[in-house]
């Protein structure tokens, strides 16, 4: 699932639920979300967002953002903090698709 709204009631009301209850629910066995662009600045600035990040990773899901928008928004070192995996995610999303992976946007 890539996360790159700026619209937090876009993830409130959707995106974190499906990706928790995806896991939660065992509709699948793993899920990911990457967070790209504006919602990096959001997970980096926002405290309700913070929680529901860390909501989903003590839950299971993988969380990581790309490093190239996280460093252009100074964001890395927090994102790293909160728990998310930074890394570059150009070649990451890339490789999951010819995996077979199935990709969410929001």
């Amino acid at each position: 699932m890539i996360l790159s709204s700026a619209d937090t009631v876009v993830h409130d009301e959707l995106s974190f639920k499906y990706a928790y209850n995806a896991l939660k629910q065992g509709w699948m066995d793993q899920v990911r979300v990457i967070l790209w662009g504006p919602t990096e600045k959001i997970a980096a600035e926002d405290e309700d967002f913070i929680e529901q990040v860390k909501l989903l990773i003590d839950s299971g899901v993988e969380v990581y953002a790309c490093k190239s928008c996280s460093d252009n928004f100074g964001t890395s070192e927090k994102l790293a903090e909160i728990g998310i995996d930074v890394r570059y995610t150009g070649t990451f999303v890339t490789e999951m698709l010819k995996e077979g992976w199935y990709q969410l946007t929001f």
